[in-house]
């Protein structure tokens, strides 16, 4: 198997929150796929592509599937790259700013990984970090 392409379809309750939470954040809408069931965003320099349906919408378009409450469980963590550490912390700013949920602080993990974990308003979680060498 070999698809062309590869994108995520997440369930939300809210799409003008959602919409405005990932424009606030500066990630690029996907026009020609939003509608008054999804919108849509283009991530990272490939542009992969998550569509956020309203949950009823994607439910009983993938029946029988049943999507989790994303604030009690996780059904997928996100992780977008940081340049830099002061990148990373600014980002939690803008999270934090735009209206979604640090979940962890910005801090040092592992020995070369600095980053932090946020949510989103309907409870999406994404893993932010930077990558460093340090040289003794």
């Amino acid at each position: 198997m070999k698809p062309t392409m590869i994108w995520s379809n997440l369930a939300v309750a809210n799409l003008e929150r959602t919409h405005k939470f990932y424009t606030d954040l500066g990630f690029k809408p996907n026009g020609p796929h939003t509608s008054d069931q999804l919108v849509s965003f283009f991530f990272g320099n490939n542009d992969f592509v998550i569509h956020f349906f309203l949950k009823n919408i994607l439910e009983s378009n993938l029946k029988p599937l049943e999507f989790c409450d994303t604030q009690k469980v996780h059904e997928i963590v996100f992780t977008l790259s940081a340049e830099s550490k002061d990148q990373a912390d600014d980002w939690a700013k803008e999270v934090e700013k735009a209206g979604g949920t640090i979940v962890s602080a910005p801090q040092s993990f592992g020995d070369h990984y600095y980053g932090f974990v946020f949510s989103d308003p309907d409870g999406h979680t994404f893993n932010v970090f930077h990558m460093y060498y340090s040289w003794i």
